[in-house]
This record gives C-alpha cells, structure tokens and sequence, in this order.
C-alpha cells in the first residue's frame, strides 16, 4: 500500500511569473511547500532560461490541467540573427554563423509561412520522447537525434520590433505543443542568415496572465500564510475553454459518484464536452446527452 502524501487539501490555481533560471518543476515545488499543498501540477512547461506565465494547479485544479495545455498561449521573444545554436536558444554551441542581415520588410513576408496549420520539428534538446527516451538526454549524450514533424496551429506571429541589425522581436499565439526555438530556428533559415532564440517569455496562457501572476520573492514572503491563500483563483477557472451547464441538486449528487446526472444547458450541442456547476463549484466534466452529462472527471469540492 502506498503512502499517503502529507499536506493540506487545497484547490485552486496560483498564477506565477516565472523567472529565469529555474525548471517549471521547481517553480512547482516552491508553490507545493509554500501552500503546504498536497497535490500540485503546471500547465505546460517553460524552458529553465524563459520567463512568464507558469500557472499552477492544485488539488482538484490538476484535472483541468489538459485543458489549460490544450489553450492558446502567447509569447514575446527575441531571436539573434546570424547565428544557429545546437539548442536552438542562447544556451547552446554555435554551429553556424551567417553575415547576412534581413531587412524588416524581407522579415514581414517570411512570417507568412509560419501562420495557420503548420508543420514543426521540436528541437534536439527537448522533452519530446524518441524510443522512451527524451530528446535532451540522447542529444546530451552525442547520440544522432532524428525528430519527426509535427503539426502546430499559429494563430498570429508579429514583428514587433527590430532594435539592431542582430536583433528582432517577435509576438506569436499558438496551439499546444508550439516550440518556440524551432520558429527561431525555422526562420533563420528561412531568411537564409540562421537563428535562434536570445530572450522568451510566456505573456499569456488560456485565462491566465503574466501581468496577474506572482513573483517567487512574493511568494515566499507569504508562504504558509493566509495571505498566499487570498492569491489562489477557483478551480473553475481551468475550465473557461469549455461551455457550462448547470446541474440540478439531484443531478450534481449523481455526478459526484460518478453517474450521469441531469443538468440544464442551452446552446450545448448533443455529444459536447462540458463541464457542470452546482452552487457555483464545478462538479464534473463530461458529455452532454440528452438532458444529462455523462461524467469523465468529477470534483471532490
């Protein structure tokens, strides 16, 4: 029999702003002991070198989590010109060097590729798993990494400023899975002078932003105090990209078991995922049928 994880029955979302340096796993541990939390998880990790939205789960808030990584996020970064890295980032070796400087016009009209349904190759350091094993690890190791295509959905990708001639920086809002590096990467080459990515940061992710999110410094001065409390945001707000029902008293009961239960719904087609309130608490995720949800996650709240 395992042993039972000591700590407080907590739900909600705390929203961080993340900085640079650390893991997205270490951002969630300091989260877990400062809310002496039982049960924590993030939506969508960060490289150790980016910046911004981290948004942790706790308690019965991991259960939404899929749907928080499944959300557009966006992203504000630079990437240097003239140079690719074998990490596609600042982190990495320089293995190729160009002296050819695009203009901003040639750098507008190589971005149009790069909208819409796309093709994207994660980069050799990544957690994408080849054979069981990580990326990173095989690369780290100097084993030949060979990572297939995938496909990415790219809302919006912008030039919003050229500080030098090195230098651009770009907005992108994406689906699930987006690497960054790779646009970098894919980009540079593209415009035939390489690239890679100097400075990111996650500027907004599903509901949560960065600009609402707290700093590692704030949350440890309020750790393991009320006050760190107050800061948490409802569980239901993992759901917002999904439509709500409202279950009756009689029907959130059966939910919570498991069962179908009744709920009242308007515009929610026959078959759609949803999720179901009662008293304002959401109560379980499901299908609509008929008049009921047909529960594939319930809250314990």
């Amino acid at each position: 029999m395992g042993r039972s994880r000591k700590g407080r029955d907590i739900s909600g979302w705390l929203v961080v702003d993340k900085p640079a340096g650390l893991t997205s796993t270490a951002v969630v541990n300091k989260v877990r002991w400062a809310l002496q939390a039982k049960k924590a998880g993030h939506a969508g990790t960060l490289d150790p070198e980016a910046t911004g939205v981290l948004a942790v789960a706790l308690g019965e808030a991991t259960k939404t989590v899929p749907y928080i990584t499944d959300a557009l996020k966006a992203y504000s970064f630079t990437v240097r010109l003239g140079q690719a890295t074998n990490t596609d980032d600042a982190e990495g070796e320089v293995i190729a060097k160009s002296d050819t400087r695009p203009s901003d016009e040639d750098i507008k009209n190589a971005l149009g590729p790069f909208v819409g349904d796309i093709m994207q190759v994660p980069p050799k350091f990544s957690a994408v798993k080849i054979d069981g094993q990580r990326a990173y690890k095989l690369a780290r190791d100097g084993e030949h990494v060979e990572i297939g295509a995938r496909p990415l959905w790219v809302e919006e990708l912008v030039l919003t400023n050229r500080p030098d001639p090195d230098h651009v920086e770009l907005e992108m809002v994406c689906g699930k899975g987006g690497y960054v590096r790779s646009i970098a990467r894919d980009l540079g080459e593209a415009l035939g002078c390489h690239g890679h990515v100097r400075k990111l940061r996650r500027i907004w992710s599903g509901p949560f932003r960065a600009e609402d999110g707290l700093t590692l410094n704030q949350i440890e001065e309020m750790a393991q105090t009320p006050t760190l409390d107050d800061h948490l945001r409802p569980t239901a707000d993992g759901l917002t990209e999904l439509p709500e029902v409202r279950a009756t008293a009689e029907g959130a009961s059966r939910l919570r078991n498991g069962n179908p239960g009744m709920v009242l719904a308007t515009d929610v087609e026959y078959g759609e995922e949803c999720w179901a309130s009662f008293e304002g608490e959401p109560v379980a995720v499901g299908r609509y049928k008929a008049g009921e949800l047909h529960p594939a996650r319930v809250f314990n709240l």
